[in-house]
């Protein structure tokens, strides 16, 4: 195992039971001697489940920056983002985060709130962005959503082959938080790994391979490909936009 902490970030809205969650995983998927810390959002309203939180610390967001530092002795951190801001917008930053602190992304949960979800068809697009990065989805709060609609959520992303695990929560238990915990990358996205993607472009702008042959001394150039959700139009606002959280809660 490296020397670098373990960094686990964990998405979804407000009031999905992510703390719930979150304390099951690690009370059931880490070992006595693991030294586990929980980053929490300033902004999030206190649980009952914050005291089974171990080492717990609040983080902040300020001019779109991450006012934190990682828990001094940690060996695992669960990040718990905010679930009334954008999650795109606090994923990039992280991404910054993360490298300056020296931690090492072990995974991405996504928290799933199917009550939310079912009832705000418009939010589809904001749980696509958020599976989009995960590694991991968990589907709580399915009490009364019906078996035709899970089905359908389920086959948009199956029908995408998105590589991320799917796996139902029940009384914000999992079934084997070992697993969920497995450092092992299944993330759509590319943003957060140690090698980047590169984009190679001839002199007409045409996109080709990287051992494409071009004609004589034709100069061809190579860009750092970026996340499609990071990407910025002209004017610095996102080219994907997803709805606001907050109009839904």
């Amino acid at each position: 195992m490296s020397d670098k902490p373990l960094v686990y970030l964990i998405l979804g809205a407000a009031g999905s039971g992510r703390r719930e969650v979150l304390a099951d995983l690690i009370e059931g998927g880490l070992a006595e001697s693991d030294r586990a810390a929980v980053m929490l959002s300033a902004d999030e309203a206190p649980s009952d489940f914050d005291a089974k939180l171990p080492g717990l610390a609040r983080w902040t967001w300020q001019d779109e920056f991450i006012i934190a530092t990682l828990p001094a002795e940690a060996t695992y951190v669960f990040f718990v983002t905010d679930g009334r801001r954008n999650p795109v917008e606090q994923l990039d930053t992280l991404k910054t985060w993360l490298e300056a602190q020296g931690a090492e992304l072990a995974r991405i949960l996504c928290i799933v709130n199917c009550q939310l979800a079912e009832k705000h068809l418009p939010l589809l697009a904001w749980f696509e962005a958020c599976v989009h990065f995960s590694d991991v989805v968990l589907l709580t709060r399915r009490e009364g959503v019906a078996n035709k609609w899970l089905s359908e959520f389920r086959a948009h992303f199956d029908g995408q082959f998105y590589p991320c695990l799917f796996e139902l929560v029940k009384a914000g238990r999992v079934k084997n938080p070992a697993l969920v915990l497995d450092p092992l990358a299944r993330r759509m996205t590319h943003a957060f790994d140690a090698e980047q993607d590169w984009i190679f472009t001839d002199a007409e702008g045409e996109e080709i391979e990287e051992d494409e042959e071009t004609e004589g001394d034709e100069e061809v150039e190579a860009t750092q490909a970026e996340d499609p959700y990071f990407v910025r139009d002209a004017t610095h606002r996102r080219v994907k936009k997803i709805p606001d959280i907050t109009k839904f809660l």
